[in-house]
């Protein structure tokens, strides 16, 4: 018999950023590492990763990272986590382990562990097992895990939805689902952000037939939006151009590797004689690919509709298809997004979020996972709140007990003694990570503080000269404002500032020791002028203060 312990690190409660643990008698299973996209309050922050102190304080203990597919919200923190660790082993599929080494090479990474799996061939660890299972999502290779212990599997879904149509490496092996439910499930772990969604998710996930009208309602170029790697819309396209005369062109480093690594590894099937260059790019019938990365949402739409891209210029002839239904979290940045390409008279075509659905299990996927594993106890992750008690509700609606399930926060332990779930309540450090452009590490809180000062306040620098001998004041105090105030129209304000900066300094300053503290004038000049901007204007800038001496 065990003690097991599962939580998260990331993805509960939010949407991205997943990163599930499972310790089973101190050998620790983690399930995914992925990062979430930086909201517009988070100045200058690109995107956001879970803290992974736990791994590295346990990194002795880890017996892998198990990686579900090869999306940025469930693997895009392996470049950052592998930086730290690069003897951590990950486990991955074929085409996932591929999209890795691509982000690895691009961050600069060199990692020394990393471990290709097949689905349906269990990995040992002593007394535990992995049994990874084929399942269908919108980028091929992806399975759930099972992860087999004495007091029975328990079982990470990952993304997942049930749709016949889809086949080969997108297949989904029902078979091999019933038959681990048949052999026990301890607890099953399945995603929450679709569970108020009525009904199956197929067959809205597919799009064909959409884009088959744009194709042909508009004979002019296309410029297509597209989540990197989802591989299956990239398809759904090509399938239609392939019907046209159209040639395609891809635009940016990272989408060209995805998509001429996937047709050459036989994932993507089309013509690469049709695959155009910079050339191509102002043909009349062109389709266009543009991608993100780690980027915010349409960053690289948003700069062609500014006019800051390189080699794209908005005609009004163009169309602009954004080939994904908007998700929870950008709905905001979307619709300004679409004010903007109104303004420039251009068509623009976005799918209807009601009408068309991302791979993920609605209601009735998530009660067929249910039905199958039949599970002991439930844990609803991956989505808001509200998302996992709506998927709590599915699961009590299907006869599970609802002391069986586990509705938890980040951090949040659930532990398990021979098989039951205790009282216990444990709590893991949790917190994240704020990576601003390619650094690798976190900006902290205090220099989003600092920015977000600066935005709403501005900065005001004080820059004084000392002769070095006598130390008399030979220049200034002079000020500079950024951001602030408008100097022209603040001039008393200006010269009080002069004023009050001169009297600190002469304060501080012993003519006849010939001595300066100028610690204590650069906190006094703070504290003095602080008061002063706050009494006269109400604002906080940030103040600096330079002394130099010649």
């Amino acid at each position: 018999m065990s003690k097991i312990k599962i939580f998260s690190l990331g993805g509960l409660n939010e949407n991205g950023k997943n990163m599930y643990v499972v310790d089973v008698d101190s050998n620790i299973f983690i399930f995914d590492a992925g990062l979430k996209f930086a909201t517009d309050k988070m100045l200058g922050v690109d995107y956001i990763l879970p803290d992974y102190s736990y791994i590295k304080k346990n990194k002795n203990k880890v017996k892998g990272i198990f990686l579900t597919h090869g999306h940025d919200s469930n693997m895009g923190a392996m470049a950052d986590i592998l930086f730290d660790m690069p003897n951590l082993p990950v486990y991955a599929t074929k085409f996932t382990m591929e999209i890795l080494k691509e982000d690895l090479q691009e961050s600069g990474v060199v990692a020394t562990n990393l471990k290709e799996i097949r689905p349906h061939s269990k990995i040992d660890f002593g007394d535990l097992c992995i049994f990874p299972i084929s399942v269908t999502h919108s980028i091929p290779d992806s399975v759930c895990y099972v992860l087999y212990t004495p007091d029975g599997a328990i079982v990470y879904t990952g993304d997942f939805v049930f749709d016949s149509t889809m086949m080969g490496n997108y297949k989904t092996d029902i078979g091999k689902l019933a038959y681990v439910g048949k052999q026990g499930v301890l607890c099953l772990l399945a995603e929450s952000i679709y569970a108020e969604k009525e009904g199956h998710t197929s067959p809205n996930n597919r799009v064909t037939g959409f884009i088959r009208d744009v194709l042909a309602k508009n004979e002019n170029r296309i410029i297509c939006t597209i989540m990197t790697a989802h591989i299956y819309r990239v398809q759904e396209i090509f399938n239609e151009v392939s019907k046209t005369k159209r040639k395609v062109v891809i635009m940016g480093k990272n989408l060209q590797n995805i998509i001429n690594k996937s047709i050459d590894m036989g994932y993507i099937t089309f013509d690469k004689s049709r695959i155009g260059d910079l050339q191509n790019v102002n043909d009349k019938n062109v389709v266009i690919l543009i991608s993100d990365g780690k980027e915010k949402p349409f960053m690289n739409l948003e700069r062609i509709i500014k006019g800051f891209d390189k080699y794209i210029k908005l005609k009004d002839t163009d169309t602009i298809f954004i080939t994904e239904p908007t998700y929870e979290g950008i709905e905001k940045r979307t619709a300004l997004i679409m004010d903007e390409i109104a303004k420039k008279d251009v068509n623009a075509i976005c799918l209807d979020a009601k009408k068309h659905l991302l791979h993920h299990s609605s209601r009735e996927d998530l009660m067929l996972m249910i039905n199958l594993m039949n599970p002991k106890y439930y844990f609803p992750v991956k989505g808001e709140y509200r998302h996992q008690v709506k998927n709590a509700e599915i699961a009590e609606r299907l006869g599970i007990d609802k002391e069986n399930i586990i509705l938890k926060q980040n951090g949040d332990v659930a532990t398990f003694v021979n098989g039951k779930l205790t009282d216990d309540i444990e709590h893991i450090p949790v917190d994240e990570i704020l990576i601003d452009g390619k650094s690798q590490g976190d900006i902290g809180e205090l220099v989003l503080k600092d920015r977000e000062m600066l935005g709403e306040s501005g900065i005001v620098i004080v820059s004084c000269t000392l002769n070095k001998q006598t130390k008399e004041v030979l220049a200034g105090p002079e000020i500079l404002t950024r951001g602030f105030v408008y100097v022209k129209e603040s001039g008393d304000l200006i010269r009080e500032t002069e004023a009050i900066c001169l009297e600190v300094i002469k304060n501080n300053v012993e003519l006849e020791s010939k001595k300066v503290d100028y610690t204590k004038i650069k906190n006094d000049i703070r504290d003095s002028l602080g008061k002063y901007f706050y009494k006269e204007t109400e604002c906080k800038p940030m103040i600096i203060t330079v002394i130099q001496e010649v």
